[in-house]
C-alpha cells in the first residue's frame, strides 16, 4: 500500500468525467504525477490541462480493448518511469435500466462487460505484473458498485458485470497476498454518485450497436434521477473516501450504508438455503439520496 502520494504516479481510467476526473484532482491535489485515459480524449485532455505543470498526461484508451490498455501502460512507464497507483474506473450504463434480463441485446451485455468487466481485466494484466516487478510498494483501486454485491431484475446487464468485477477484485487482493507483493487492493463501490455514467448510451461505441438504437428512459425517470441527483454523493466526495481507503490500505470503500440491509438479506438468504428476496434498487437510491427517511448515510 501507499500513503505517501507525493511525486508518485496516478493512472485513471474514465478520467474524463465523474468520479474519474475527481480522482484525477485528488490524485494531482496529492502531488502525483496522472495520466488520465478515456475513450473520449478531449474530456481527459480538458481535465489534464486544468491539472497542469506537465505533470499530467492524457491518453485515448478503450479499456474495452486489450492493445488500447496496453499501449496506456507503456505511455505511463515511458513519461514516469513507475505507475504507484492504477484506478481501473471506466464504467458506463446501458440505457432502459428497468428492461428485464432477456430484453437487453448482445450489443448491451457486450459494451457492458466490455468496457465493466474486460477494463478491469485489462488493466490488471497490462500493469499488475510490470508493479509485481518494480518491487516497490504500489496500490490498484477497481471501482465495482454496490450493483455487485445486491440483487433483483433492475440494470442487470450493468450489475452482472460489476458482480464480476466484486470476484476478479476479491482474486486479485488473494492473489497478491500469496505472492507477497508490496501492493494494495481497495475496492471502490459507489452507490448514488452524481456522475454523467447514465449518459454514457450517448457516447455508445458503434461496435456495440445494434438493434434499434439506444434505449431511452421514461420521463418520468429521467425527472426523478435528476430529484435523486440533487442530494446524492458528489464525484469528488467518493474520491475523498477512495483516497481515504487507499491511504488506510482498507479492501472495502463504500460510498453509503443505505444498501447495508440488501447486502445482509441477500447473504442470509444464501446461507439459509431459501429463495432470494430482493429489495428495491430505486427505493434504496432514494435513501441513498436523503429523500426518504431523512439523510442517508454515506
Amino acid at each position: 500500500m501507499i500513503s505517501d502520494f507525493s511525486g508518485k504516479t496516478a493512472v485513471i481510467t474514465g478520467a474524463g468525467s465523474g468520479i474519474g476526473a475527481a480522482l484525477a484532482r485528488r490524485a494531482a491535489a496529492e502531488g502525483m504525477n496522472v495520466v488520465l485515459a478515456d475513450i473520449r480524449f478531449e474530456d481527459a485532455a480538458m481535465v489534464a490541462a486544468e491539472l497542469g505543470d506537465g505533470r499530467a498526461l492524457a491518453v485515448k484508451t478503450d479499456v474495452s480493448d486489450a492493445a488500447s490498455v496496453t499501449r496506456l501502460a507503456d505511455l505511463a512507464w515511458d513519461r514516469f518511469g513507475s505507475v504507484d497507483l492504477l484506478c481501473n474506473n471506466a464504467g458506463i450504463v446501458p440505457g432502459g435500466r428497468h428492461r428485464k434480463v432477456w430484453e437487453y441485446t448482445l450489443g448491451d451485455w457486450q459494451w457492458s462487460l466490455g468496457v465493466n468487466l474486460y477494463g478491469v481485466v485489462h488493466g490488471m494484466r497490462a500493469f499488475v505484473p510490470r508493479m509485481i516487478a518494480a518491487g516497490r510498494p504500489a496500490h490498484i483501486l477497481n471501482t465495482a458498485s454496490v450493483a455487485g454485491v445486491v440483487s433483483g431484475s433492475g440494470s442487470a446487464c450493468y450489475g452482472a458485470s460489476k458482480h464480476a468485477v466484486v470476484r476478479a477484485t476479491e482474486a486479485l487482493y488473494a492473489g497478491l497476498k500469496e505472492v507477497g507483493a508490496p501492493i494494495g487492493v481497495t475496492m471502490l463501490c459507489p452507490g448514488l454518485v452524481a456522475t454523467g455514467i447514465f449518459d454514457a448510451e450517448r457516447h455508445r461505441p458503434a461496435a456495440f450497436v445494434d438493434g434499434d438504437g439506444p434505449v431511452l428512459e421514461s420521463a418520468d425517470l429521467e425527472a426523478m434521477r435528476d430529484e435523486l441527483y440533487r442530494n446524492a454523493t458528489t464525484p469528488g466526495e467518493a474520491a475523498d473516501m477512495a483516497f481515504a481507503a487507499i491511504a488506510e490500505g482498507r479492501f472495502y470503500a463504500f460510498t453509503t450504508t443505505a444498501f447495508d440491509a440488501a447486502i445482509r438479506q441477500r447473504a442470509d438468504d444464501i446461507l439459509a438455503r431459501t429463495d432470494p428476496s430482493f429489495e428495491d434498487i430505486l427505493a434504496m437510491s432514494r435513501l441513498d439520496a436523503g429523500l426518504d427517511r431523512g439523510r442517508g448515510p454515506s
